[in-house]
């Protein structure tokens, strides 16, 4: 029991250590290698901070615990939008001024519709899988092309100003390149295996394991950007993480867990959590787009609200594990 424990929280923390060190490398590296700095914000640094959900779920599924692979990506996206975001517009309002996100906003809003639609049968088979990550690679192609093509974004020129503040020499920026991915494996691999324990001692499903410890320690290093960022007025970067993050989760992190074990979905994945991200995902459209000429925003009021909505799944998740505890 205290051996699970401590690997649980060992492995969180070198998994967020590790992750912000890799996606520092990897910027710094991509911007040696001429990479324009909106595509390092939303193609490397929104893939770097998906790498632990990414790696913990390929993990778990090849380790035969679908619960953690799908409840870590979905529980993840759920955190990211209702305690990630209501923190960060808490802490600050955040504007949305960037055309790409605008975009980008009922493109999430469709994903998480294409999703809910091929588990719907409760099975998320490698047929899924590949439609997943092939919805994926169209979006990451489409994604590059808008970031080219927006040269004067707002987002653009926030990230510009970050990447030229956060350098460092190759040599040292390849190294945590590689250095951060390698931890990220070992440090995933602590940590399902600490989460398995867990649920097996105490007798609840991985998913509910997966959807609360996990997810929110995958999330972390969204949590700790997208903060940093609302307190230098980077509102665009803000949502950006978020947006970025549940995308990759919703179509690369299930895809790649379905296309390495295929696994049957239990029902209450549909009926609640789905809903709950479902609707999360809407609202987030409907706030942070902004209809009838008002600027995307999503305030104090706002955050509050979505933060209160986390604490109430949050509850629904324990009332679960309760009624059926002996």
């Amino acid at each position: 029991m205290g051996l699970a424990i401590f690997a649980l929280i060992a492995g969180l923390a070198l998994l967020v250590w590790s992750a912000d060190r890799f996606v520092a490398g990897a910027a710094s590296t991509a911007g040696y290698f001429g990479m324009p700095p909106l595509l390092i914000g939303m193609v490397v640094v929104g893939f770097g901070t998906s790498a632990p959900e990414m790696v913990v779920s390929a993990l778990a599924a090849l380790e035969g615990s679908p619960g953690i692979a799908l409840g870590n990506a979905y529980g993840s996206n759920i955190a990211n939008i209702a305690l990630i975001l209501g923190v960060t517009a808490l802490i600050s309002p955040i504007m949305v001024h960037s055309t790409v996100l605008r975009k980008e906003l009922p493109i999430l809003t469709f994903v998480t519709l294409i999703s809910v639609g091929l588990i719907a049968d409760l099975d998320l088979s490698r047929l899924d899988a590949v439609v997943l990550l092939l919805v994926f690679g169209s979006l990451m192609a489409w994604t590059i092309y808008q970031g080219v093509k927006q040269n004067s974004d707002p987002l653009a020129k926030q990230m510009e100003m970050e990447t030229a503040v956060n350098t460092m020499p190759f040599k040292r920026a390849f190294f945590w390149l590689l250095a951060g991915l390698l931890m990220l494996v070992a440090s995933s691999r602590i940590l399902v295996w600490g989460a398995v324990q867990i649920a097996q001692i105490f007798g609840v499903s991985d998913m509910i394991i997966g959807l609360t410890v996990v997810a929110i320690g995958t999330s972390l290093p969204e949590l700790a950007s997208s903060v940093i960022a609302a307190r230098k007025g980077e509102h665009d970067i803000a949502l950006g993480n978020v947006i970025g993050s549940n995308l990759f989760n919703t179509l690369a992190v299930v895809g790649i867990a379905g296309s390495i074990h295929p696994f049957f979905v239990a029902p209450e994945t549909l009926s609640r959590d789905m809903v709950v991200m479902g609707a999360l995902t809407i609202s987030l459209f409907l706030i942070g787009y902004g209809f009838k000429g008002r600027q995307g925003r999503i305030n104090r009021f706002e955050g509050a609200a979505l933060v209160l909505v986390y604490a109430g799944y949050t509850a629904w998740l324990i009332s679960t594990v309760l009624s059926v505890q002996p």
